[in-house]
């Protein structure tokens, strides 16, 4: 028997007929920049990914997203916020044909959030600046009616260049008034540790197959080497390097599934020897380069947050 107050369980049930109704229509991809609608029939394999700064919305079903250590567990009525471009390892845990996963991801503009700051300075809080990279909590109850709005702008594209940016704006805000906004405001507040590296990740992000250097990586974040490889690590749970390289092998698995040759993959990502490329690619896959591109092909679908 569901525990859910009626109030909250109706504004779910509305948002999860009309995401699941928009996703029969429209697909994943749709004209709203950064929104991303997701029904799965099945519980799924590991899928691996870059999270962008954003947060996911599960209406039916159970999803586990892990980083580095952490494992975080969301369902119905439930987000993750990811602060920051981290790369997580997730699985779809609680689906099926009679009620299958569905869920949908926004993107979160940082510009944004600094705006309605500096607007409305009243609701920082006297947190740390330095939040995790992944949170988990309750969807609050006065975020449902902004998100349909939302994604009723799908059925009204006259509509969408005037208030898709009030709307966004609006979201922004009441997720800076709920408990997640201690984590929010820190990717609006440009001094802040978290703000700080999660500059520094977008810039790895963009640069991966070029060498970098901790020493770089720390003026970039306006912090000496010691400081900011301690809050890279205690943010993202990884260190520069090790995020490096996840999103390098990731880069490759991606480029394995468009036709390209193995042989090239691991240069086309930065790496200058073979069999590195390959060890490192079988402790993060589970399987050389060859076999996982064949194994995918024939038994996994890829999916994205």
């Amino acid at each position: 028997m569901s525990t859910e107050p009626v109030v909250t369980s109706s504004l779910i049930n509305d948002l999860q007929d009309l995401v699941e109704r928009q996703w029969r229509q429209y697909g994943h991809e749709n004209s709203i920049d950064g929104l991303r609608l997701t029904l799965a029939y099945e519980p799924s394999g590991s899928i691996r990914a870059i999270y962008p700064t954003s947060f996911c919305v599960v209406l039916r079903g159970k999803k586990i997203s892990s980083l580095a250590d952490t494992e975080l567990h969301y369902q119905r009525g439930q987000c993750l916020f990811a602060s920051v471009n981290v790369p997580v390892t997730s699985r779809i845990v609680e689906a099926s044909a009679d009620s299958p996963y569905l869920a949908f991801s926004l993107a979160v503009s940082p510009d944004m959030v600094s705006e309605l700051l500096m607007q409305q300075p009243e609701v920082i809080s006297p947190a740390s600046s330095q939040v995790s990279a992944l949170i988990t909590g309750d969807v609050p109850d006065d975020l449902y009616d902004p998100l349909i709005r939302l994604l009723l702008l799908l059925d009204k594209p006259n509509d969408q260049a005037v208030l898709e940016p009030l709307i966004r704006r609006e979201i922004c805000w009441r997720l800076l008034r709920s408990p997640l906004g201690a984590a929010l405001q820190q990717i609006g507040m440009k001094d802040s540790d978290t703000a700080r590296i999660g500059r520094v990740a977008a810039w790895i992000k963009a640069h991966f197959h070029e060498s970098i250097k901790v020493a770089d990586l720390a003026t970039m974040a306006s912090m000496s080497p010691a400081s900011f490889h301690r809050h890279f690590k205690s943010i993202t749970q990884l260190t520069p390097m090790q995020f490096q390289k996840q999103i390098r092998l990731q880069e490759a698995r991606r480029l394995l599934l468009t036709d390209h040759e193995i042989a090239t993959v691991g240069y086309q990502v930065g790496y200058e020897s073979p069999s590195q490329f390959s060890r490192d690619y079988r402790k993060l896959f589970g399987a050389p380069p060859g076999r996982d591109k064949a194994a995918i092909r024939s038994n996994i679908a890829i999916e994205a947050l």
